[in-house]
C-alpha cells in the first residue's frame, strides 16, 4: 500500500466588494482525500484529514486554524491575529473595466517546534533564513538588481514564495500563491540565543518550546496558500512538484561547460575564442552572445558587420559538435522599420499604460516597448519567431538567453514597470512577479515548436517565479568578482533548489569587477560542481579565457573542468530524476540527514544527489577546511586520493589551490567517463568507469541513465537505457530498471575502481548470454582499493562481476 503525502489548500476569496469566502481542501499526491467532520459547535469544526491522527480545527470566532497530528500542533495560521485584507476597487474607464489599486491581504503562520526556515528565493542571504525582527522582512519582487548586497533581504531578479521548515521530527512547506510585491516577517523564540544561552536553558530546565512565527504580506491578489505537510523532504519536494511541476529535464550537452561575456566582438572573436579551448585542451559545449551582437539592440537580429554570416559560424561550431546561446530580451525598440516591433504594435501585444497607450520605458536600445507575455495570443506568436524561417542566421545548434525580465525598464520606478501598467484587466502590480516565467515559457515553447516538438529546449531566465522550472535554467544575476560573492553562491542556489529550481549556477569569475586569479581558480572549482556551469564577464572587465593568467592556473581551471565533463553521466541521471519526481539535484546536508542538528544551519559545503558531497575552497588564501562528514556509522571516500573517513565527524581537510574536497558516500556506485573530449557530444559514445564505494552499514547501489541525450523521445517513445547497479556478497551487478523502454548504446564498462575493498583471488565475469571470463584486476593494499581492467561489457546489458 503506498502511503499518500498530503498538502492543505487555504484560499480566501474576494467575491465582490464585500463578501469573503474560506475554501478548505486536502489534497493528496496519489488520490483526492475528503474532509471528514469530527466535530462542530457554534464556534467552529474539527475535520478529519484522513491519516496519521491529523485533524484540521477552525475556528470562528477569532478566526483561527490549526493542523494537529495525535496532541501535536504541526501549524497554527492566524494564532496572532494578523489576518488582513482590503476590499478590491473596481474601476470603470471609457475602454476597460478593470480591478485596479491596492488590495492588500496579510496572514501569519505559527511553527511550534521549528527553529529552522528555509527558501523564498532570491535573496543574497545564508541558506536559514534569519528572524526578521527588528530589521526590513525579506522582500519578494523582481527587479534588475545593480551590484546587490550579500546577506541581505533585499528584492532580486527573482521571487518564489514558498517556505520550507525543518525539524529533527518533520518537514514541512508553506506555498504562498501570490505574484504581487510580498514581504515576508519571521521571528523566533530562540533567535539570537547564543550557545551560552541555550546551555543555560538546558541546565535551568526551561520548558519554552522552539517557536517560529512567519507572516506574509502582499500587495494584491487573494490569499491562496498550500500547506505541505511532508513529513519527510523528500515528501515535500514531491508535494510541491504536483502543484508547479519538476525541472525541465536539460539536453546533456547544457550540463557541461559554458563560456560567455558581455560580448564576444564578431564571428574572428567566436572563432578564436573556440580555437583557444581546443589550443589549451580544455572542453567546453556553449559559446554565448551578448547584445552586441544584434543589429542595433533590436533582438532576432544580426549585427550585419559583426556578424554577416552567423550560419558559417554555427556550421563551424557544430562541426565540433558544440553550440551557441544568443540573448533575446523582452523589451522591443521602438522602431517603425523593425518588424518584431511593428507586429507587436499592430497586433496590440504590448502592455498598456494607465491611459490605454502602449506602455513604453528606457532600456538597452532606447525607447522600448514590452510585449504583454500573460497574453497566451502573444506567447503564441513570440514562440513563433523561434521559427528558423523568421529567426534568420539560426540553427538547430543555437539556443536562448533571455535577461532583463523582470522586467527591466531604466527609467521606471526600483528599474521597473510602473505598477498601474496593464496586462489586460489587471494592473502590474498584480502579477508583477509572473512576467519572468511568462518570458522563459514562451521562449522555451519556441524553441520546441522550431524543432516539431522533438527537440529538448534550453533557456537561460534571470527573473523566475514558482513554476519556472519547468521551462530552463535560472542563474543568480549579475554577481561580483569578490570573494563574498562566491561564498553566497552556495546557499543561494540551495535556496533555488528546495523550491524546485535544481538548474541553477552563478557567473563563475564574477561579472563585475576583475579576479584574482586565485578566485578565479576557486570559482572554477565551486562552478564545476554546482548545476549551471557558465563563465560570465561584464563588457569593462579584463578579457578571462581560462588561458589567460599563465600555465599553471590554466592547468588548475582545465583539471576543474574535466572533472565536471567526467561526472557528466552522474549529473545527467541526477537530472533525469528531478524530471520526474522533482527532487533536487543539489541539496543541503539535512534533506538526507534529516535528523542531524549539526547540518541545519550548514551552507558552506552541499550533496549531489545522495551520494557525493562537496565543500568547496572559498576561503582566500585557505591552506586547510573543516568538513562535516554526516552519518554514524557511515563512511566518506575522498574522491581525488580514495582515503576513507568515517561518518559523523567534522574532517580539517588541508588544501592547496589545486584541491577540490569531494567525498564519496560508501554505499554508492558512480559512472563517470574518464575519456574527456573537446565537448560533451564527442564523448557519447565513450566508455564508462564505475566507482563503487563500499559501506559496513549497507549494501552499495547505483544508477545509470542513458539516452539521446537532445531529444523527448526518451518520454514520448520511451527511448532510454535505466540501469541500476549493485555490489552485495561479494557480487557487481548491473539489471534493468525500465524493462518496456528501448534504446541501444555504443558505450561499455571500460573499468571498474572499487573502494573499501579487500583482496580476491579471482574476479569473474558473467554475461547476460551466459558466458563468463576472467578480468585483470590490481589490488592496493595500502588504500583498499581493487581495480578491475576492461570488463568490455555492454553498458545496457545485463552482467554480473563475482569476486571469490
Amino acid at each position: 500500500m503506498v502511503q499518500c503525502s498530503q498538502y492543505v489548500l487555504l484560499r480566501w476569496h474576494n467575491t465582490n466588494l464585500n463578501k469573503h469566502v474560506l475554501t478548505l481542501c486536502v489534497c493528496a499526491l496519489r488520490r483526492q482525500r475528503a474532509l471528514s467532520l469530527l466535530s462542530r459547535d457554534e464556534n467552529g469544526v474539527v475535520l478529519s484529514l484522513g491519516a496519521d491522527s491529523q485533524r484540521l480545527i477552525v475556528s470562528a470566532k477569532p478566526f483561527r486554524l490549526d493542523i494537529m497530528e495525535g496532541r501535536e500542533v504541526l501549524l497554527s495560521l492566524n494564532s496572532r491575529g494578523l489576518l488582513a485584507f482590503e476590499h478590491l476597487r473596481i474601476l470603470y474607464l471609457d475602454w476597460l473595466l478593470s480591478l485596479l489599486g491596492p488590495s492588500s491581504i496579510s496572514l501569519d503562520f505559527s511553527l511550534p517546534g521549528v527553529e529552522n526556515v528555509y527558501g523564498i528565493p532570491e535573496h543574497a542571504d545564508s541558506l536559514k533564513l534569519k528572524a526578521t525582527d527588528g530589521g526590513d522582512p525579506y522582500r519578494l519582487f523582481n527587479l534588475d538588481v545593480f551590484q546587490y548586497e550579500v546577506f541581505n533581504p533585499m528584492a532580486l531578479y527573482g521571487a518564489i514564495p514558498v517556505m520550507l521548515s525543518h525539524s529533527a521530527q518533520r518537514t514541512m512547506g508553506i506555498f504562498w500563491l501570490n505574484a504581487a510585491e510580498t514581504w515576508v516577517d519571521i521571528s523566533s523564540n530562540t533567535a539570537g540565543k547564543t550557545v551560552f544561552g541555550q546551555m543555560l536553558d538546558y541546565v535551568q530546565g526551561s520548558s519554552e518550546t522552539p517557536q517560529t512565527d512567519v507572516r506574509w504580506i502582499s500587495e494584491s491578489g487573494i490569499i491562496d496558500v498550500f500547506i505541505m505537510l511532508g513529513p519527510t523532504p523528500t515528501d515535500v519536494f514531491s508535494q510541491y512538484a504536483s502543484l508547479t511541476g519538476t525541472q525541465a529535464f536539460p539536453p546533456l550537452s547544457a550540463l557541461a561547460y559554458h563560456q560567455c561575456r558581455w560580448n564576444y566582438n564578431d564571428q574572428e572573436d567566436v572563432a578564436a575564442v573556440d580555437q583557444g579551448f581546443d589550443d589549451h585542451d580544455i572542453p567546453y559545449d556553449f559559446i554565448w552572445l551578448d547584445i552586441e551582437h544584434t543589429d542595433g539592440k533590436r533582438y532576432f537580429t544580426w549585427d550585419p558587420h559583426k556578424f554577416p554570416q552567423p550560419k558559417d559560424m554555427l556550421q563551424g561550431l557544430l562541426d565540433k559538435r558544440r553550440k551557441m546561446v544568443t540573448i533575446v530580451d523582452p523589451h522591443i525598440k521602438v522602431d517603425s522599420s523593425y518588424k518584431i516591433h511593428n507586429e507587436i504594435r499592430s497586433k496590440g501585444f504590448y502592455v498598456k499604460s494607465k491611459d490605454g497607450g502602449d506602455y513604453e520605458g528606457w532600456c538597452w536600445p532606447g525607447n522600448s516597448g514590452y510585449p504583454d507575455f500573460t497574453n497566451p495570443e502573444m506567447r503564441a506568436w513570440w514562440a513563433s519567431m523561434f521559427a528558423y524561417d523568421q529567426y534568420e542566421g539560426s540553427m538547430e545548434n543555437m539556443y536562448t538567453w533571455n535577461d532583463m525580465n523582470e522586467p527591466s525598464v531604466f527609467n521606471g520606478p526600483e528599474v521597473t514597470m510602473h505598477k498601474d501598467a496593464l496586462h489586460g484587466n489587471w494592473e502590474n502590480r498584480d502579477l508583477h512577479n509572473l512576467y519572468g516565467l511568462y518570458v522563459q515559457r514562451a521562449t522555451a515553447e519556441g524553441l520546441i515548436e522550431r524543432s516539431g516538438g522533438v527537440e529538448r529546449p534550453f533557456v537561460l531566465a534571470r527573473a523566475f517565479f514558482a513554476g519556472s522550472q519547468r521551462y530552463g535554467a535560472v542563474w543568480t544575476g549579475d554577481n561580483a568578482a569578490e570573494w563574498e560573492h562566491l561564498k553566497i553562491s552556495i546557499p543561494m542556489c540551495l535556496s533555488l533548489s528546495l523550491v524546485g529550481v535544481s538548474f541553477c549556477g552563478a557567473d563563475v569569475g564574477g561579472f563585475f569587477k576583475s579576479p584574482s586569479t586565485e578566485l578565479l581558480v576557486r570559482w572554477y572549482q565551486t562552478g564545476a560542481y554546482q548545476p549551471f556551469f557558465r563563465a560570465h564577464a561584464h563588457l569593462d572587465t579584463p578579457r578571462r579565457e581560462p588561458w589567460l593568467f599563465g600555465p599553471e592556473n590554466t592547468a588548475l581551471i582545465r583539471e576543474a573542468v574535466r572533472q565536471r565533463y567526467a561526472l557528466l553521466p552522474y549529473w545527467y541521471q541526477l537530472f533525469y530524476h528531478a524530471h520526474h519526481s522533482g527532487q533536487p539535484v543539489m541539496r543541503p546536508l539535512w534533506v538526507e540527514y534529516p535528523q542531524d542538528t549539526a547540518t541545519f544551519s550548514m551552507d558552506d559545503q552541499f550533496l549531489l544527489g545522495r551520494d557525493l558531497l562537496v565543500h568547496p575552497v572559498t576561503e582566500e588564501g585557505a591552506r586547510g577546511v573543516t568538513a562535516y562528514l554526516p552519518g554514524k556509522g557511515e563512511v566518506w571516500f575522498d574522491v581525488h586520493t580514495f582515503q576513507k573517513h568515517n561518518g559523523a565527524q567534522n574532517l580539517y581537510i588541508p588544501v592547496t589551490i589545486s584541491s577540490i574536497p569531494v567525498f564519496q558516500r560508501g554505499g554508492s556506485i558512480i559512472p563517470r567517463k574518464a575519456r574527456v573530449r573537446r565537448s560533451s557530444s564527442c564523448m557519447e559514445h565513450d566508455p564508462y568507469t564505475l566507482f563503487v564505494a563500499l559501506s559496513p552499514k549497507r549494501f552499495a547501489q547505483g544508477e545509470l541513465y542513458i539516452d539521446d541525450g537532445h531529444t523527448f523521445n526518451f518520454d514520448k517513445q520511451k527511448q532510454f537505457i535505466h540501469r541500476r547497479f549493485s555490489f552485495a556478497n561479494n557480487a557487481l551487478s548491473s539489471r534493468n530498471l525500465a524493462p518496456g523502454s528501448q534504446f541501444t548504446t555504443f558505450s561499455w564498462v571500460e573499468k571498474i575502481v572499487i573502494l573499501g575493498a579487500s583482496k580476491p583471488s579471482k574476479a569473474t565475469l558473467k554475461t547476460h548470454d551466459g558466458k563468463e571470463s576472467q578480468l585483470e584486476f590490481e589490488f592496493d593494499a595500502s588504500m583498499s582499493v581493487l581495480t578491475l581492467r576492461k570488463p568490455g561489457v555492454n553498458a545496457g546489458l545485463d552482467w554480473t562481476v563475482v569476486l571469490q
